[in-house]
């Protein structure tokens, strides 16, 4: 396949943009760069080393910081996926905890985190070819991007998903500890003043909550196919 293009894929938490996003990379041959994961490794950073206490975040020291943090992905044959290291150190299981979940949308709320992290972003699908995901890739990391799309679905579909998949990983809390949590990160994403969570004017976009995997697949597949003839 001699044509590439960037394929952005934006929306609210928890509605499976990863797992889609990651499947149809793998599908097409193109790199998958889950931005969300990102900013889940600078709030572990940021929780390990103190810049998060209880009730008060400490955004200077951490900003003081962001040239000491150094996100990678690497391939792990084993999952079928690239797995976020943090400074060499794998982090892909302490960057899904719910703990991480609570603090991670004030930590993409800085602008200095978010100029780094967008600059990174850039980089990684300057040669197209890339499936990326997040919250602000259509709009301000590749305003440009040849498919936009767009996933929402309601706040308790969402809980349920997320519910579910921590008490797989053997998490032990409540679904409403989860769906607060859900509807809370919604609130701050779509608020925040430096590059909001809303939906590019020319996005495509999915209400999945009655979707499975495979539909959404097929509907996105077939947008490639339009944008690659």
């Amino acid at each position: 396949m001699s044509k590439k293009i960037v394929i952005a894929i934006d929306g609210f938490s928890s509605t499976g943009k990863s797992t889609v996003a990651r499947k149809l990379a793998k599908e097409l041959g193109y790199i998958y760069v889950d931005t969300g994961a990102m900013y889940r490794a600078v709030t572990y950073f940021a929780l390990e080393n103190g810049f998060i206490s209880e009730h008060k975040l400490d955004k200077e020291g951490l900003i003081s910081e962001l040239e000491n943090i150094h996100i990678t992905f690497k391939f792990n044959e084993e999952l079928g996926f690239a797995e976020v290291y943090l400074n060499g150190e794998n982090i892909e299981a302490d960057i899904r905890t719910l703990k991480v979940s609570q603090h991670v949308s004030h930590i993409a709320e800085i602008s200095e985190v978010r100029r780094k992290l967008v600059q990174q972003q850039q980089l990684m699908g300057k040669d197209k070819g890339v499936v990326m995901d997040g919250r602000d890739i259509a709009t301000v990391v590749f305003p440009d991007a040849e498919l936009k799309i767009f996933m929402t679905a309601t706040a308790e579909k969402r809980a349920t998903r997320r519910y579910k998949e921590l008490l797989e990983r053997g998490h032990n809390l409540s679904y409403d500890d989860v769906l607060k949590n859900v509807i809370t990160r919604d609130e701050i994403d779509s608020t925040r003043e430096d590059s909001p969570l809303v939906k590019s004017d020319d996005a495509i976009e999915f209400d999945n909550s009655e979707m499975s995997i495979e539909e959404q697949l097929s509907s996105i597949r077939q947008l490639v196919k339009e944008k690659l003839a």
